[in-house]
């Protein structure tokens, strides 16, 4: 999801897998795959690249469990071992 602004002045987020086309006439237009269009505030390359930031966390979240690896730092994930304290262990 990507957050756009209306001319109008008015926030709303939009599902950037229904975006089928952008245009920049000079106001940039979104156009869905349905046909429905909108005209926002952001330029066409703050769209592309909202949508580019977007799936790439997408990619990043779903490395997580099968790398290990922080998407954020691209480091090892540190791994956490559970402690039972039972009465009467030391």
């Amino acid at each position: 999801m990507i957050l756009l602004t209306r001319l109008s002045g008015s926030a709303f987020v939009l599902n950037a897998d229904l975006i089928e086309r952008l245009d920049s006439t000079p106001d940039t237009v979104v156009t869905l795959v349905d046909g429905k269009k909108y005209v926002v505030a952001e330029g066409l390359v703050e769209v592309v690249d909202q949508v580019r930031a977007w799936r790439g966390s997408i990619i990043a979240a779903g490395a997580i469990p099968a790398t290990g690896v922080d998407p954020h730092t691209f480091a090892p994930r540190a791994h956490l071992t559970a402690v039972h304290d039972r009465e009467g262990e030391a």
